[in-house]
């Protein structure tokens, strides 16, 4: 059997490689791919495979663009970070979805459910776009924070951007005020409206009102400036410059 792996954390992608190796002994397993770039290269230059395991958010975007460039006959396997309602919500015979971190029994009944369908079917992308919506999802509308003795809230629409510094998690609001937050920046980046905040790199997470400046940098990145932001050494990698690109765009 040929499995094509499209994930583009690598950890997360050695993860997913071993479990299916261990569900499927005998499969050949080809990937990762990390980008809709690669997947669609890939996907025009190769035999269509027996099944893929493909995450939702890739470094160049979201996956089901990858389904709108290339006709896809394949059953997928998404692997997401999404909220375990979405998922449940979206249970057709021929995708399923795996929830981040996986579950090595979830991955075995994913699999099950895939050597029983009898028909490969052709993925709805209307269903994956209406499933992806922001709207769909309850993002986070102010954060309590401490301010000596006393707890303070502060709306989400008055924050600027999110950064860490040694290991602490900070948020920043329009005004120059800055309160620590007992949450890391991977977990404020599943809370926060993607419309309204970009992860531009592993220390900042940015609202678009508070991006000052954009200046292009070495080796296809981009240099950020942010407002009432002393850090002069923002960058956006390669990899992310596209849906850095989309996500100003609107």
């Amino acid at each position: 059997m040929k499995i094509l792996l499209i994930e583009d954390e690598r950890p997360a992608a050695n993860r997913l490689r071993q479990l299916i190796h261990q569900a499927l002994p005998n499969s050949e397993v080809s990937g990762h791919l990390d980008s809709i770039t690669s997947a669609v290269e890939w996907l025009e230059s190769h035999p269509a495979p027996d099944l893929i395991f493909c995450d939702i958010q890739l470094a160049d975007g979201l996956s089901f663009r990858i389904f709108e460039k290339v006709k896809i006959a394949s059953p997928i396997i998404f692997t997401t970070a999404f909220d375990q309602y979405a998922i449940k919500a979206f249970k057709v015979n021929a995708v399923d979805y795996l929830l981040k971190p996986i579950d090595p029994e979830e991955l075995a009944k994913a699999i099950e459910k895939f050597q029983n369908m009898s028909l490969k079917s052709n993925l709805d992308l209307d269903q994956i776009k209406a499933l992806l919506q922001p709207q769909q999802r309850e993002f986070k509308s102010r954060f309590m924070v401490k301010i000596g003795e006393k707890i303070h809230s502060v709306m989400t629409s008055e924050t600027a951007y999110f950064y860490s510094e040694e290991r602490i998690t900070f948020l920043q609001t329009t005004e120059g005020k800055k309160y620590i937050l007992d949450y890391t920046l991977d977990q404020l980046e599943n809370m926060l409206d993607p419309k309204q905040f970009f992860r531009l790199n592993r220390k900042y997470i940015a609202s678009f009102p508070a991006i000052a400046e954009i200046h292009t940098y070495s080796n296809s990145r981009l240099k950020i400036k942010l407002a009432n932001c002393s850090d002069q050494d923002i960058l956006v990698s390669r990899e992310k410059v596209g849906a850095l690109k989309e996500w100003l765009d609107g």
